[in-house]
């Protein structure tokens, strides 16, 4: 199960869907709120996680939940209230602890340039909508909690790595992949090295469990 970033939608993941499906796994990616087919929504982690679960519950055995910057977010906060329902996680471009002034100043910032230049119809107000909704949020307490395996992939130019040493020490047991050359969008960058960690990931969950697992 393939959860996009801000401003962008399922489309991001036609790479990886391709790579997993020829690899003999089911795979699929999902729009959030205010994005893809669903852009005439708003964005609310609430509605995020209920997005995540309804394809989840969708699935007939516990998927691979992968999730790029703030589907990583999302998708740690669902494993965090639902891990029971998942074999495993893959967090890219999210090892960042999302809070203080700077996550302050974005968000006031991006909420008056919605306001100001009239981009409520557009996609700029997802980021105020996505920044309102996870002040507050530390993926470090969720992560300190699972019980599932975690695998983080994060581009070596990816600003978002801020906090990757504080993930791996949250959570003994991460596996952390540093993709040179990359960026933040890691999946597009490096599609082949990004596969191949997701395809490592199956196999790896596929030798605890008798049934196949989806992603």
């Amino acid at each position: 199960m393939l959860v996009h970033g801000t401003r962008t939608s399922s489309a991001i993941w036609q790479a990886q869907v391709a790579a997993l499906r020829q690899g003999g796994h089911t795979a699929h990616a999902i729009d959030l709120p205010g994005h893809g087919a669903r852009s005439g929504e708003r964005f609310t982690l609430e509605g995020a996680l209920a997005a995540i679960d309804d394809a989840v519950s969708a699935c007939t055995v516990p998927p691979l939940l992968v999730g790029l910057s703030l589907g990583g977010y999302a998708s740690l906060a669902y494993a965090g209230r639902h891990e029971g329902k998942l074999a495993g996680v893959v967090l890219a471009g999210c090892s960042t602890e999302i809070k203080g002034k700077p996550l302050g100043l974005y968000r006031h910032a991006s909420t008056h340039v919605t306001r100001w230049l009239g981009l409520g119809q557009g996609t700029w107000h997802v980021v105020a909508d996505m920044l309102a909704a996870l002040a507050g949020y530390s993926p470090l307490r969720d992560l300190r909690r699972l019980l599932v395996p975690v695998w983080v992939v994060n581009g070596r130019r990816d600003p978002l790595r801020l906090d990757e040493r504080r993930y791996l020490r949250a959570l003994p047991g991460v596996r952390l992949t540093v993709v040179p050359r990359a960026g933040h969008d890691v999946n597009s960058h490096a599609p082949a090295a990004f596969n191949r960690v997701l395809l490592d990931a199956l196999h790896e969950l596929a030798s605890r469990v008798p049934t196949p697992v989806p992603a």
